[in-house]
């Protein structure tokens, strides 16, 4: 099974930026499932219905999210209808709107995908490990071998325990939420596939998907800033793991940066 993620699509340039270069990827990479995480997708950050269609109909078969998901009011329901392929954290406040695990089907192929968020520098959430082991024990009931996890978290050393904590039960342990791909893609000793960040879809010359100025002035004065989205070029940074169908073990982990 050949899984594309992508790392967390920032603004409306981010969404067009991944219309324009997913579609032609997917089908050159022979991609059986993409998962993209698009919890900052709609101008200045959160998710609205309608950033969330536009990955969709990019070529998106799941949205994940993260500390972002529930900011905007108008996205409540959308995550409620269960119609919807979106979901955020599943260790988020048990009346969060939404849920947390999903299960992709094709033809022969069947892929859990877990969505958590850690608490180190984040906002109060349950225990992950504790949620990642009822959901994984939850998929593996189901029968589901493939399973990924999409950990949005800040600290690198919760994510790196993560992996390790996970090493053999699933499939990845892919890192979202700091937007800066890391150089650590690896197959850990028990055969799942890791890396600390998968980056971000936007633009560029940037931090981290906000205009620089507004960044800047954040940092140094420690002031509310409305912050911006600045238009320029645009990467799509992503993961490709592909796994064993029938054991959920990962064979490879590559990323990409594309322009």
């Amino acid at each position: 099974m050949r899984i594309l993620f992508v790392g967390d699509v920032v603004a409306p340039q981010g969404c067009e930026h991944l219309r324009r270069v997913l579609p032609v990827f997917k089908k050159v990479q022979n991609i059986d499932f993409c998962i993209v995480n698009g919890e900052n997708a709609a101008q200045g950050n959160g998710m609205l219905p309608m950033s969330c269609e536009h990955i969709l109909t990019s070529g998106a078969d799941l949205i994940t999210s993260g500390n972002h998901a529930l900011k905007r009011p108008e996205i409540e329901k959308y995550f409620e209808n269960e119609n919807n392929p979106v979901i955020r954290p599943a260790n988020l406040h048990r009346s969060a709107p939404g849920r947390g695990v999903y299960v992709l089907e094709k033809i022969g192929l069947r892929l859990g995908v877990i969505n958590l968020m850690g608490r180190i520098y984040m906002d109060a959430c349950d225990n992950p490990f504790d949620e990642a082991d009822r959901l994984v024990s939850e998929l593996s009931l189901q029968g589901i071998k493939n399973i990924l996890v999409d950990f949005h978290a800040e600290a690198t050393s919760e994510k790196r325990v993560m992996g390790f904590y996970l090493d053999g039960k699933v499939s990845a342990v892919l890192g979202t939420h700091t937007h800066i791909r890391t150089a650590d893609s690896m197959i850990l000793e028990n055969g799942t596939a890791y890396i600390t960040d998968a980056g971000m879809t936007g633009v560029v010359d940037s931090v981290l998907g906000v205009e620089k100025s507004c960044a800047a002035r954040k940092v140094i004065t420690g002031l509310p800033v409305h912050f911006k989205n600045p238009d320029g070029e645009c990467m799509m940074n992503a993961v490709i793991v592909e796994t064993d169908n029938k054991t959920g073990r990962a064979i490879s982990i590559e990323s990409f940066d594309i322009r």
